[in-house]
Parts: C-alpha cells; structure tokens; sequence
C-alpha cells in the first residue's frame, strides 16, 4: 500500500539533515519540497510503502529535531489522487 510522509521543520539545515535521515531509513522516495519564508519553513514529502514512510519520518523527525525545530510530521495511507496531484504539479 502507497504512503506519503510529511515533514515540517525550521530551516533549511534541519529539512536536509531529516530528509537524508529519511532516505536512509527506508525505501522511500522524495516526491516534492515546498519552501515558505524565504526557506525558514521547509515541508518535505517522500512516498513509498506504509512501513517505510513511517520509519523514516521516525528517523528524519529525530534527526530534524537535533539540529531544528520540527514543526509537524504525519503520514498519510494511500492518499488520494487529487492529494498527489496537488504535490506533484509545478
């Protein structure tokens, strides 16, 4: 079953350091970046099987949140098409 992981963070430092947690976590792809404050606010969002998006938000929240503020993290289980066309459009 496809899932998508959200990570929130404070600052471009903390979205790499939990992104590349993340990827090496877990068999998980990075599927879209959004930036907002100038880069002060950084949503990553990676894709791939439930288990795996939920063990690598675990780890890229954690490792995220020794160099950052995380401001929010959620997995969301076979999200709907509108929910992915809406990341993958831009």
């Amino acid at each position: 079953m496809k899932a998508i992981a959200l990570l929130e963070v404070q600052a471009m430092v903390a979205a790499i350091t939990g992104l590349d947690a993340m990827v090496k976590a877990a068999d998980v792809k990075l599927i879209h970046v959004e930036k907002r404050l100038g880069g002060r606010l950084v949503t990553v969002v990676v894709e791939g099987e439930v288990s795996a998006v939920r063990a690598a938000l675990d780890a890229g929240a954690a490792a995220a949140a020794e160099v950052g503020k995380v401001k929010c993290c959620e997995v969301i289980a076979r999200p709907h098409p509108d929910v992915m066309a809406f990341l993958t459009t831009g």
